[in-house]
């Protein structure tokens, strides 16, 4: 009896171990998932064209880096915008003007891959304006949607 208690209790305990060392070495890939250095540059890529256009008051061209979709959702000061006609109609309003707009600054902190497809991206960003300086934070989730890596949510603060 105790033999088959203790032998009952072993494997009920090797069961829980390998199901938790299963989620936690499950867990840890997602979060480390390696992303290829021409995949990053590429990301990259997209945030310098994004700033270059900005500062050349291109709202359209500063668009283009995110996908372009009723699914993308942007998340700011005012709230959730969903879309990207929505999403290039609060970046008109709010920035009318090329003093509004100032000069743009991304500073990249870290960009984490989560699948082949998708990555994450976070930094910072600054303006510089004649109208008052501002800054705050991003996280970005890329998506490489036909072959093209693109913003699919956007969080600034």
């Amino acid at each position: 009896m105790i033999f088959e208690n203790t032998l009952q209790w072993t494997s009920r305990s090797l069961s829980l171990f390998c199901m938790l060392f299963s989620w936690f070495a499950g867990m840890y890939l997602i979060q480390a998932q390696e992303l290829k250095s021409k995949d990053k540059q590429a990301i990259l890529e997209v945030l310098d064209k994004q700033v270059e256009c900005w500062n050349k008051q291109d709202i359209e061209g500063f668009m283009e880096g995110y996908w372009k979709s009723d699914s993308l959702k942007f998340i700011g000061k005012s709230g959730l915008t969903k879309g990207w006609k929505a999403t290039l109609e609060s970046y008109k309003k709010n920035y009318p003007d090329k003093n509004a707009m100032g000069m743009l600054k991304f500073e990249i902190i870290n960009v984490q891959g989560i699948s082949n497809n998708a990555a994450v991206v976070t930094g910072k960003w600054m303006l510089t304006r004649n109208i008052g300086n501002l800054q705050g934070v991003f996280t970005l989730i890329f998506e490489r949607i036909d072959k093209q890596w693109v913003i699919v949510y956007d969080h600034s603060s």
